[in-house]
C-alpha cells in the first residue's frame, strides 16, 4: 500500500486519503473505527478512533475513544495516540497517552502500519493477561 510496483514511495496525503477512505467504508469486523478529527483538516493530521473491548474481559462492552495524531513525518514515523476515555492498561500513562515504547507496532514500526494496525494492536493487548483482568475505571469517563 505504501509503495507502488516501480518501488516509488506513496506521497503522505495519498497515503492517509486511503486510510480515510478505508475508515469511512468501515473495513474490518467493527470492533475498529477510525476517522479525521474535523472533516477540514486539510493536512489530514488529527484522527480519532474507537476500539470495543474484547469480550470476556474487563474491557467488555465498553467503547474506548482515542486521539490519533499523524506529524509530516506520518508514515515513516509512527502516530502519537492518546485515550481519551479513561481505560486502565499497562501501556497507557495516567493521562491516557500510549506509550510508544510498551506497544509491539509502535516500537518497530514500518511505514506498511496504518492507524487501523495500530487499533487492532491496541484491541490485542487488552487480550494480554497483564491487561485482561485490570480494574477499570467508571464507564464513560475521560482524562
Amino acid at each position: 500500500m505504501a509503495s507502488t510496483a516501480g518501488g516509488a514511495v506513496m506521497p503522505r496525503s495519498f497515503r492517509l486519503l486511503e486510510e480515510l477512505e478505508a475508515g469511512q467504508k468501515g473495513v474490518g469486523d467493527g470492533t475498529i473505527s477510525w476517522g479525521l478529527e474535523n472533516e477540514d483538516d486539510i493536512e489530514l493530521r488529527h484522527w480519532t478512533g474507537m476500539i470495543i473491548g474484547p469480550p470476556r474481559t474487563c474491557f467488555e462492552n465498553r467503547m474506548y475513544s482515542l486521539r490519533v495524531e499523524c506529524s509530516e513525518s506520518y508514515p515513516d514515523q509512527p502516530p502519537t495516540v492518546r485515550f481519551t476515555s479513561r481505560i486502565n492498561m499497562n501501556c497507557v500513562s495516567s493521562n491516557g497517552q500510549v506509550d510508544t515504547r510498551a506497544v509491539p507496532v509502535l516500537t518497530r514500526w514500518d511505514r506498511n502500519y496504518t492507524i487501523k494496525t495500530v487499533l487492532q494492536e491496541l484491541r490485542r493487548l487488552m487480550l494480554v493477561k497483564e491487561n485482561i483482568k485490570l480494574s477499570q475505571p467508571p464507564e464513560g469517563s475521560t482524562y
